[in-house]
Formats: C-alpha cells, structure tokens, sequence
C-alpha cells in the first residue's frame, strides 16, 4: 500500500538493529538534538519496551500515565502521550506495559499499519519522527519498518556486529514488497568505534561493500561522554557540545538533511 505524501508530511525514520547495545538510544536521542538545533520540529518515538530513550531524555517510565502502548492498543490519540523535553525534543514515552503490546496486535487485523496510522493522524505538526525499535524483529519493529520512510541501521565497528545485519535486511526486502514499498534504507551508521583500534578501521572498512549500502559517515567514536549524558536526561549534544561524539552527529544529520 503506497503513500501519497505531501510536503507538509513529517520524514518518518526508523532506527533498527535486532541486535542490543549497538547505540540505537543514544543515535536518536542524538540525532533528534541535532535536527532540533537546526531549526526542525522533532517528534521521537519510543518503541522498546525496555523504556531507554524514555529514561534518557529524564522521563521515569514508572511516572508515565499514558504512552505508547495505549497508542498501539487502546487506540488512544497520539497527542494525548506526547511529553514535551529539553532541547526542543517531543516524545512518545515508553513503559514496560509494551511487552504484552506483540500479542495483542497479533490477533489485529491490519496490525502492521497501526503506528502510520497513528503517525499520520497525530505527528503533522513535525518535520521530522525518529523511530527507536526494539532489538527485535517482531511486530512492534514492523510497524516502525511500514510507518518508515526512510531506514539508518546503526551497527558498532565490531566483526560480531554484522551477524544479523542480513536478517534485517531479508525482513526489509518483505516489507518493502508487502507493507511499505516507499521504504528506503538510508545507510549503515558506524557506531562504537575506536579508530586507534585495526580492528574497528577493517571493520568499517568492509561493511559497505558487504551489504552493498551507503555508509554514514563520520563514524560515531567510541566516548565515556554518551554513558554520562542520560544520567542527566539530556543528550551528548548538550552535556558535551564540543566533544567528538557530539560533532559526529551533528555531521550525520547536516548529511541527512537533504532527504527531510
């Protein structure tokens, strides 16, 4: 089912990787700084029922009345659970009632398609929605993949960080000829990486040509300062303006702002 959108429609990107501890969180929370630094109306989206971004931005899931959850299930507006943060940054909470949201969608028809139609009813005030999937595959990462224009997936500079990176993409191509056939994959986006490290420069080095994609660049380093930044509820943008993990993003999205 294509879409016909217009300009006045956000550009929806989804953040994926089945795989944890790949910086998923920190690319968002991140990226949606630096888009909301240069003037952009951000919209993030927390899908992990683990609740990190949430946290991140200085929100206790444990506080949160309506998220989510109630979006993909209850049918409530997506207005009604936005939360206003710091750095000019809109967010769709997460709690950890979103475990269960996988077996109720299961038995909903059409249970792909709920977060667009979320999205397209509650997000046009945005120029821009981010989108943290869980580290999975499952139906909350669908419909992220078929509400998606566009897909970043963020993989550390690490030879077991490729496992998986193809299953993605066979679950991409479905949704591409299924569900969503304006998704496009925007690139790998290199995180963790150290480039005092062989390791990390070979690894970089290798993953274009072997999956075939752009590759984001510059790489995101590896920084004590994005571990320090959701203690504070804030991201690196703001705890640590002028570090090297801070500039990097500030890069990839001036590189990104050509497709919003």
């Amino acid at each position: 089912m294509a879409r016909r959108k217009s300009t006045s429609d956000p550009t929806i990107i989804a953040l994926a990787n089945q795989k944890g501890g790949v910086a998923k969180t920190t690319t968002v929370a991140s990226l949606g700084a630096a888009f909301a630094e240069q003037g952009r109306r951000v919209l993030l989206v927390d899908l992990d029922p683990q609740a990190c971004l949430t946290f991140s931005l200085g929100v206790d899931p444990d506080t949160v009345e309506k998220s989510i959850h109630d979006v993909l299930t209850g049918g409530t507006d997506l207005g009604d659970v936005v939360i206003g943060c710091d750095e000019d940054l809109d967010l769709v909470p997460s709690t950890i009632d979103l475990a269960g949201a996988e077996a109720l969608l299961l038995v909903r028809p059409g249970r792909e398609y709920v977060l667009r139609s979320a999205l397209e009813a509650g997000a046009a005030a945005y120029d821009v929605v981010l989108l943290d999937c869980s580290p999975s595959l499952g139906v909350l990462t669908l419909n992220a993949l078929t509400a998606a224009d566009g897909l970043i997936i963020p993989m550390p500079c690490e030879m077991l960080s490729h496992r998986g990176v193809g299953q993605l993409l066979d679950t991409v191509a479905d949704v591409q000829r299924i569900l969503n056939p304006d998704l496009e994959v925007w690139g790998i986006l290199p995180t963790l990486y150290d480039g005092r490290s062989n390791h990390s420069r070979e690894v970089l080095a290798d993953v274009g040509e072997r999956y075939d994609l752009p590759v984001l660049m510059p790489p995101i380093p590896k920084t004590v300062r994005f571990a320090e930044a959701p203690a504070v509820g804030r991201s690196v943008l703001s705890t640590a303006s002028s570090s090297k993990g801070a500039r990097a993003y500030r890069e990839i999205a001036t590189l990104l702002l050509d497709r919003l």
